[in-house]
């Protein structure tokens, strides 16, 4: 494997003019810059990227701060993000922040540390508070995903309230008056989203949920899986239609209520945020809004690849739309075949 001094004399140039094309650092003429190119190539030198980073002050990494655990909607993210970066010349460096504000803060340190060019961080609850003011007193461009902030940097994520909205009142359109719901994690935005589309729903269609109907799942199955088996086992009347916030508790709601013998949609209709890449193999199928989790992985790189470029303007936060995927345990007949 060769070194700079052998591209250099392969390519009858100096040293310092190999370092500028390698690192893009200073305008080298084209017919020169190819010969570097080609002499890299035959002595087989492979640039080392530490010793750029020191150059340039690019280490060409960007970092993902997110609470991965088993949530089905999060690989499919991570995979849109990682996909992206690629294509523009970044190695992505991923880690789990588990939705715990003292873990979150000591991993986003520790990825900082390690001169990343920027971040992507769907923030814990506290993000505000410790984890964010320390990205910005760092000066990495920072994009938040899936849960917006108040914090003035750039952010993406789907639209949070709309599509509960219209999840309800589908059911409500469907004479269900007594609809249970399961919400996510508390002090998170988009949990307050969603808990305020079903409000709105609700009251739109002159309904009320029973104090009883109303259960935390905690963006977690097992979760999920508890309050719905107490939301059922309940002895006045149960929900005869249940909404449920995010697809990880779905799966939790899914369990308890086959414990409980009972049957979608014939006892209990069920609708749900998030939508799996395999909800149309469920009997029946899951109707659902679906994030565009390409889209939301791909916009945040691009945002976050323009601040490390040099764009300063004012902060962007931008809302994506979801689909409504109309299937069959709503209690009625999908429209079409594939939602």
């Amino acid at each position: 494997m060769g070194n700079m001094a052998d591209v250099a004399a392969a390519a009858g140039v100096s040293i310092s003019t190999v370092s500028h094309v390698i690192n893009e650092t200073r305008r080298v003429d084209p017919r020169t810059r190819d010969a570097v190119l080609a002499a890299i190539a035959s002595t087989g030198y492979r640039r080392n990227a530490l010793a750029a980073a020191l150059a340039t002050s690019r280490s060409g990494v960007l970092a993902l701060s997110i609470a991965a655990g088993r949530n089905p909607y999060f690989g499919p993210l991570m995979r849109a993000i990682e996909s992206r970066a690629s294509e523009l010349g970044y190695t992505l460096m991923m880690g789990d922040s588990h939705d715990d504000t003292e873990i979150e803060h000591r991993l986003v340190g520790s990825l900082l540390d390690r001169r990343v060019d920027g971040l992507i961080m769907a923030p814990s609850p506290g993000s505000e508070e410790r984890t964010i003011p320390t990205v910005r007193a760092a000066g990495t461009p920072l994009v938040l995903i899936d849960r917006l902030s108040p914090a003035d940097v750039d952010q993406v994520a789907s639209e949070g309230a709309e599509p509960v909205v219209r999840l309800t009142t589908h059911l409500a359109e469907l004479g269900h008056r007594r609809i249970g719901v399961l919400t996510g994690r508390p002090g998170i935005q988009s949990t307050e989203e969603r808990i305020e589309g079903f409000v709105r729903a609700m009251d739109a269609a002159g309904l009320r949920a029973a104090p009883r109907h109303v259960r935390c799942g905690d963006s977690r199955a097992d979760e999920a899986r508890v309050q719905t088996l107490a939301m059922f086992r309940a002895r006045a009347p149960r929900p005869t239609a249940l909404v449920v916030l995010n697809n990880e508790m779905t799966v939790g709601a899914m369990r308890a209520l086959r414990e409980l013998d009972l049957r979608i949609p014939d006892d209990v209709a069920l609708v749900a945020y998030d939508d799996f890449e395999w909800s149309d193999l469920f009997a029946p199928g899951l109707t659902a809004a679906a994030q565009d989790v390409e889209a939301i992985g791909r916009r945040c790189v691009d945002l976050l690849v323009e601040r490390i470029e040099g764009f300063d303007g004012p902060r962007r936060v931008e809302r994506l739309p979801t689909a409504f995927h109309h299937r069959d345990s709503c209690g009625c007949e999908r429209p079409h075949a594939g939602g």
